[in-house]
């Protein structure tokens, strides 16, 4: 088992555990590491962009796009440590835009993010990995479903990422060291401010699509309607990281109108889709 903080006679909590958290100045992220530092943990925060250090959180920079610089990271954590509790997956990136007709260096870039990010981390961090140990990787509760248009690039690279990880936990079975996957539903991190605006700018510069914006923001709205606060996430971490035998997925806020429609046969999901995004014109001819 993972945890194993405690409190002294002073009631005071004594850190005997390290993890390490990607993406922890984000909204998950962060709301996680407080939760694991304030249960023991001592907590190495690793971002783009990162804030103070903190009792028992020690934050890193680092591009995680660059293998140098993942490698100097490690050193970072090393210099510290030789043994890591955890390792936790959040960053990531988000896009919306047609597959025919998004720029090829944004359809590059968020597979390096979301799926290359994560690789390099476990592949350079293993060493500190030791059996017991857990990696839980953030993919997405569109992971396991059928994408819904123009979100087709962000929900093949978290397919992507939950078939590694699941690969992945194949492997290190065989060193005793468990990975699931946390496929999170909407959190409430701003990303409606984000995904709203990449709608936006998509039906401003399409040239193929004649897109009807107000339907398909109805579609996002409805999606992102229920959310959860980030501190959900947090807990839900921390609940993994005690469990003796960790499954390989765990879920939060599944969407019922993401999986109702999964539930239907393929040509009655996309005839679904059409008749929700026709626009005006379309519809009444």
């Amino acid at each position: 088992m993972c945890y194993n903080g405690y409190n002294d006679l002073r009631g005071e909590t004594k850190v005997e555990k390290s993890v390490l958290i990607t993406g922890a100045y984000g909204g998950m992220g962060k709301a996680t590491a407080k939760c694991l530092r304030d249960n023991g943990f001592r907590v190495f925060a690793l971002d783009k962009t990162v804030g103070e250090e903190e009792e028992n959180l020690i934050p890193i920079q680092v591009d995680l796009t660059d293998e140098a610089d993942v490698q100097k990271a490690f050193d970072r954590v090393r210099s510290v440590t030789d043994e890591l509790c955890a390792v936790i997956h959040f960053a990531g990136i988000y896009m919306l835009d047609s597959l025919v007709e998004m720029d090829s260096a944004d359809f590059e870039r968020i597979f390096r993010i979301n799926l290359g990010g994560v690789f390099l981390v476990n592949k350079i961090f293993l060493p500190l990995l030791k059996k017991g140990s857990r990696i839980v990787i953030t993919t997405s509760e569109l992971a396991p479903l059928d994408p819904l248009p123009f979100t087709g690039v962000y929900a093949v690279t978290k397919g992507a990422l939950d078939k590694y990880a699941y690969s992945l936990r194949m492997e290190l079975q065989l060193k005793g060291i468990a990975v699931s996957v946390l496929r999170s539903g909407a959190v409430d991190t701003g990303m409606l401010g984000v995904s709203t605006t990449a709608l936006d700018r998509f039906c401003e510069k399409t040239k193929y699509y004649t897109c009807n914006a107000d339907r398909f923001k109805s579609i996002v709205n409805r999606v992102e309607a229920r959310c959860v606060p980030p501190e959900k996430i947090g807990k839900k971490v921390l609940r993994i990281l005690k469990k003796s035998n960790p499954v390989f997925a765990y879920s939060i806020n599944r969407n019922p109108l993401l999986l109702l429609l999964n539930l239907l046969p393929k040509r009655l999901q996309l005839w679904v889709i059409k008749q929700v995004l026709k626009n005006k014109s379309e519809a009444s001819q």
